[in-house]
């Protein structure tokens, strides 16, 4: 996959995430669900609904070569991103529970990209110059003004050392995607994200349980309609095309790409919640979608330097 499409998918994904929280406030108003419950839900109608496209994909395939991944490449590709995205996703609900939305958010979201940008370094030797340093800290900029612009919160250590949990567990999902996929064996999108969906409803399931994983409702059409689409979009179709894009572009690109999430969170809480647009949220917005921007257009030029490279002999 060239670096423009990955990049593409990547931006799709993070625009997709971030209508995951408006559909979840929407489904927290009409019924009973709480958020480790709705998480778990939303690995299993993930998997749900991968499980046909992976079975018709390998009827078609089936007549086709297609290279075996080592065995054991392939275990650490599938555990370890299901224990990332079981411990992003768990550790996170937990922050926002112990601390607020707002510190919840801005400590896990600020937190990852600087995760991932010093793990890239010590793992995988990737540099970020001083474009990318500055890109990085226009989009962290505008992450704080965008969460700590509204109402603030309580900060409890809990929740924030909750919060740097939730984010070490997304930076290990984008060190070890990258890290998989720079010799183009980072594995199969589809394939990568079912697993990963069965290892999280795995996880999730005690949590589930515990909190009441049946929802009670007056209007259980909506709420399964919201539940379909959590599974479908933000879930199914986002996830499998960020780890297709996180294979191809820089880990630390990807981190801040993925702040696109509270950009078109914030759209959709004014033009479906109707929640009031303040200029800290179009101040904050404008700030990381620059920084996106920057990013993604280092990104091509420098895969487009890589390609102009004579091939040696």
């Amino acid at each position: 996959m060239s670096v423009g499409r990955g990049l593409t998918y990547l931006i799709f994904a993070g625009f997709a995430w971030g209508t995951a929280g408006a559909a979840a406030s929407l489904v927290f108003e009409t019924s009973d669900l709480g958020p480790l419950a709705l998480s778990f839900w939303r690995c299993v109608g993930g998997l749900l609904l991968l499980l046909p496209v992976l079975a018709l994909r390998a009827r078609q395939r089936s007549g086709s070569a297609v290279p075996a991944e080592p065995r054991r490449r392939r275990l650490v590709r599938i555990v370890g991103t299901g224990v990332g995205l079981s411990l992003f996703q768990s550790a996170y609900f937990a922050a926002v529970e112990a601390t607020g939305l707002a510190v919840g958010t801005v400590v896990t979201l600020g937190t990852g990209p600087v995760l991932i940008a010093v793990g890239a370094r010590l793992t995988m030797g990737e540099r970020l110059g001083r474009g990318g340093i500055l890109a990085v800290a226009g989009a962290l900029a505008g992450l704080g003004v965008l969460v700590l612009g509204g109402e603030g919160g309580e900060v409890r250590p809990l929740g924030v050392a909750l919060a740097v949990l939730s984010a070490a567990g997304y930076a290990a999902i984008t060190l070890l995607t990258r890290w998989l996929g720079r010799d183009g064996g980072g594995g199969d999108s589809l394939s990568t994200t079912a697993w990963a969906f069965a290892i999280g409803s795995l996880g999730l399931l005690p949590m589930a349980i515990g909190e009441g994983v049946v929802p009670h409702t007056a209007d259980p059409v909506r709420v399964v309609g919201l539940l379909i689409y959590v599974a479908a979009v933000p879930t199914a179709l986002a996830y499998a095309l960020y780890f297709a894009g996180a294979a191809v572009v820089r880990a630390a690109t990807v981190s801040v790409i993925m702040l696109l999430e509270p950009v078109s969170a914030a759209a959709m809480a004014v033009t479906l919640l109707g929640e009031r647009l303040m200029p800290a949220t179009v101040a904050g917005t404008l700030l990381l979608l620059t920084a996106v921007a920057g990013l993604a257009a280092a990104e091509a030029r420098g895969a487009a330097a890589r390609r102009r490279l004579p091939v040696p002999a």
